[in-house]
């Protein structure tokens, strides 16, 4: 059975995806699937750098505003999900564009993770939390650096709910995430897919990450978290703990001041940028452009005829 056709769009953060996307959708008459955790989320717009209606221009974007803040969301919700929507529009004859921003997301899609669910162990988490009441996060990483090396260097402190659930899974034994034997044995995607991964000097890169967190703010970010904690979405719920809501709330609370708070979110975006390059590393399928002085007609145009290389007549 021939493999869905896709084609995928990476990058770190503020590095020219969304212009990209939009403009080859456009070009292609095709559909968008975003592949950030942060976008699934209504009412999160401002601090998630979600594409306004006026930016999508009139193209159907997928796994945009499909969840409530107080609810969850995961990789497995997201490759349910998105292996659905591809099937959809490869079944009207298009080529979607995935937007990636998430690489665990986008990397379990493209090469078939298989996940092992299994039912919580309360009392243990229970432990846990209580474990970082008294010592702090850092020392349930410390924990999970000793029981996974490797998930421990990948996971954030402040990502406390995967750590937890890491730790759970160490401790029972099993593996939560098994490959499809076809990309570890024979380097087959699960889709018949051109990868795009688009980079920056990292100073560039850095300098456009800064000026987008000052437009975020003046545009109404703090604004925009107080108004989801009034309306009862805390600091706890998932939501709530991406880059920029995080700190925002920092400052609504009086931890930190609006100009600390600020340099907080530039700070961790930063990071944030960082973790997705390594996470790319990890990827060698990519086909790499680097974009610094390169109009966006000049880059539309580069990748449309890679593209038609690749897939023929689209």
């Amino acid at each position: 059975m021939p493999r869905h056709r896709l084609i995928v769009i990476l990058g770190p953060t503020a590095v020219g995806k969304t212009a990209l996307s939009i403009g080859l959708a456009r070009h292609l008459g095709t559909e968008i699937l975003s592949g950030d955790s942060m976008l699934v989320y209504r009412g999160l717009d401002i601090g998630s750098a979600k594409p306004t209606v006026e930016e999508r221009m009139g193209i159907i974007h997928h796994l945009i505003d499909i969840r409530e803040p107080w609810e969850g969301y995961n990789v497995v919700d997201f490759k349910t999900e998105a292996e659905q929507v591809i099937a959809e529009i490869n079944a009207k004859g298009k080529i979607p564009i995935l937007a990636g921003g998430t690489g665990l997301y986008v990397k379990s899609l493209l090469e078939g993770y298989r996940f092992n669910e299994r039912a919580a162990d309360e009392g243990y988490r229970q432990h846990l939390e209580e474990l970082a009441r008294l010592h702090g996060r850092e020392y349930v990483l410390g924990m999970l650096a000793k029981e996974d090396p490797d998930a421990g260097a990948r996971l954030h402190v402040n990502d406390f709910r995967r750590i937890v659930r890491a730790l759970e899974v160490a401790a029972s034994g099993e593996e939560h995430i098994s490959r499809q034997k076809a990309w570890e044995e024979e380097g087959t995607l699960s889709y018949d897919a051109y990868v795009i991964g688009l980079r920056r000097d990292r100073q560039k890169l850095y300098e456009r990450i800064n000026r987008r967190v000052d437009v975020m703010v003046s545009e109404g970010l703090f604004e925009e978290t107080e108004r989801l904690l009034q309306q009862g979405i805390t600091r706890d719920m998932q939501a709530m703990k991406g880059i920029g809501y995080r700190e925002a709330v920092m400052f609504l609370e009086g931890s930190a001041s609006r100009e600390e708070a600020v340099e907080k979110i530039k700070l961790s975006t930063r990071h944030f940028a960082k973790r997705q390059m390594t996470w790319y590393r990890k990827m060698p399928y990519i086909h790499w452009y680097d974009i610094d002085g390169l109009a966006e007609e000049k880059l539309l145009s580069m990748v449309s005829g890679d593209l038609e290389g690749y897939f023929g007549q689209m």
